[in-house]
């Protein structure tokens, strides 16, 4: 299991299954050419209700029907039963569940459920004895990947499910609504000069995390290493980002310091890349800041094709990077042909790169100034 960076293995995290289920469907290779065929699941929302946006991208695997969280329950379950099987792993092995979510349905179910315990239920479900929710807006699905590795470097646990999950409700969009942040022209276009906001979608993410000694019992296959991982928040406000990008910025370096990599060894950046204005004029400052005007990292978004997942995004986001460490390529990141002179960093708009390299970070910047990074890495000669 060597040729990853970190040689310190006791702070080494090992990936070892995966699973998400989007609006391109929810196969890790059928998505993942989907993305790179400039696929997107983004959809006019249905004329027969109240909900205050053009377009989302909503999920078609038959969920739709019963209350938010029962359906919240459900795709949990099915999400994180599908990245056991792809680690080969019974849900009786895993120590803990941590699931992150942007107040998942709270805001929509009549009964007063507390967020926790539709954790807990997911967690008797899969028949995981211990349960952890995170719930820090856009973060909350990096922050849980985060949380996971930290109970696994302290010796809490030994395999950890860690995930993100959300999904579009009325109480939701009448809230970004207010705020301003959604797209009047039904398009996500990440840094571009005429971006206007954001889309929602649906979806869910989840990793398996180990130590490397479990890993290795159980000749388990590695799909990647965790190698770093740093949070900071703004403090700026309840919903705006600091537009300086400095917690952004604190969070890179942090993931960078621990994965022991300088900048330059960075060779892909899965952004956050919400198409509205404020984030993207944060990240892109906190790109120029960290990275200057190097002939890389490559950066690339998914948020045009799977819509803003909310507590889902850092999970799912951290598993579109594997991926394109995997086959040293990147999808084309739609709807941007302008791109804003701020972004300083090559941005794969309107056609797919290839990337070289085992190394790239995953940002989020959530609501509330959340800022989580994490550095991944592919093992050597990973590429499809």
């Amino acid at each position: 299991m060597g040729g990853f960076r970190v040689t310190d293995h006791d702070r080494a995290v090992r990936i070892t299954g995966m699973g998400w289920t989007t609006a391109l469907g929810d196969g890790l290779d059928e998505v993942w050419q989907r993305l790179r065929d400039g696929r997107a699941g983004i959809r006019p929302l249905p004329g027969d209700g109240p909900l205050p946006a053009p377009a989302a991208a909503l999920l078609t695997d038959g969920t739709a029907d019963g209350a938010p969280s029962r359906r919240q329950v459900r795709l949990a379950v099915t999400t994180a039963s599908a990245a056991l099987r792809d680690a080969g792993c019974p849900a009786g092995d895993v120590d803990t569940l941590v699931l992150g979510s942007s107040l998942g349905p709270h805001l929509d179910d009549a009964a007063e459920t507390p967020p926790h315990a539709l954790t807990a239920a997911v967690a008797r479900q899969l028949g995981v004895a211990r349960s952890v929710s995170v719930s820090t807006a856009c973060s909350s699905g990096a922050d849980a990947v985060l949380t996971g590795a930290a109970l696994l470097t302290r010796g809490e646990a030994e395999r950890c499910l860690c995930g993100g999950i959300d999904l579009l409700t009325a109480g939701k969009l009448l809230g970004h609504r207010a705020l301003g942040t959604l797209s009047a022209s039904g398009t996500v276009r990440p840094f571009d000069t005429g971006r206007d906001g954001t889309l929602f979608g649906e979806g869910a993410g989840f990793l398996l995390l180990e130590t490397p000694a479990a890993a290795a019992a159980r000749g388990a296959r590695v799909l990647g290493e965790l190698a770093g991982w740093g949070a900071s928040n703004d403090g700026t406000g309840p919903t705006a980002p600091d537009e300086t990008g400095a917690g952004a910025v604190l969070a890179v370096r942090h993931a960078l310091a621990r994965a022991g990599a300088r900048p330059g060894d960075i060779s892909v950046i899965n952004a956050h890349g919400t198409g509205t204005r404020a984030n993207d004029t944060a990240e892109a400052a906190c790109y120029r800041t960290v990275f200057g005007t190097a002939p890389h990292p490559v950066v690339f978004a998914t948020k045009p094709a799977l819509g803003h997942t909310l507590g889902a995004t850092g999970a799912l986001e951290a598993i579109a990077l594997l991926l394109a460490l995997r086959h040293g390529s990147v999808p084309p990141v739609l709807n941007t042909r302008a791109v804003m002179p701020e972004l300083t960093v090559p941005l794969a708009a309107g056609a797919g790169r290839e990337v070289t390299g085992s190394l790239g970070i995953s940002l989020t910047l959530g609501f509330g100034g959340f800022n989580t990074c994490l550095v991944l890495s592919a093992p050597e000669g990973s590429t499809a």
